[in-house]
């Protein structure tokens, strides 16, 4: 672990997923595939055969215009990790000592794909692309450097690193992410009824309900009360 620390302290700048990315890219890679590989002015993390791999830990908006150029003549398969454990690892900057370890009280779900889906909604329903969501575990490292969010009270995060692999679930088609949804829902429903059934905040259950009916696969169908109705 002190050389694990070290490592993190000689490699001091802004936040870096590096360590989180290419740990993915490893585990998702098959011994036939091609890493780092330039296409069309970009560079694709694993190219297997013709279909396209990318890894995005984070903000779909930042590869919105890769996928919107890609998926005119490439299949991309567009791999996300869903944090379901993740712990925090507070180190010392001038000591290299570990002050605490502890487990952050979130723990994502698949349906929280939607906050990051919410960037690209309208990319869903092309063929071309497919999502795979890793349920993940994960170790944050953070530093007590005095230049991180002020919710964080000054601490930076530094290293985000893989734990574990949980499970997969692979999303081909838009009618696939329906299955996220609550059985218990039966339609007609409000957000406020969806974020009910999700024990969810009512606005991951508007970014749901906006990237179902991008995708074509919920629609309006009135009003109850001031609240939108929607059907499949």
């Amino acid at each position: 672990m002190n050389e694990q620390i070290f490592s993190i302290l000689n490699n001091v700048g802004t936040l870096n997923e590096s360590s989180l990315h290419s740990a993915l890219k490893l585990w998702c890679k098959r011994s036939e595939d091609q890493l780092e590989v330039p296409i069309e002015n970009f560079v694709i993390d694993i190219v297997r055969d013709d279909l396209l791999i990318e890894i995005q830990t984070k903000n779909f908006s930042t590869i919105r215009k890769k996928l919107e150029s890609l998926l005119k003549n490439h299949r991309v398969l567009l791999i996300h990790p869903i944090v379901k454990d993740k712990w925090i690892i507070s180190i010392d900057q001038q000591s290299y000592r570990i002050i605490r370890k502890r487990l952050s009280p979130r723990h994502e779900l698949y349906l929280d794909i939607f906050e990051e889906l919410i960037r690209i909604p309208d990319l869903i329903s092309n063929p071309n692309l497919t999502i795979e969501l890793l349920l993940v575990q994960t170790e944050e490292f953070w530093i007590n450097d005095g230049k991180g969010s002020w919710r964080r009270k000054g601490w930076s995060i530094y290293d985000k690193r893989l734990v574990n692999v949980l499970e997969r679930k692979v999303f081909c088609s838009p009618i696939d992410f329906l299955m996220l949804k609550p059985s218990k829902l039966k339609p007609p429903f409000t957000n406020a009824e969806l974020a009910y059934s999700l024990e969810r905040p009512l606005r991951l259950a508007q970014k749901m309900s906006y990237c179902l009916r991008k995708m074509g696969i919920i629609k309006v169908v009135g009003k109850r009360g001031r609240a939108l109705l929607f059907d499949y």
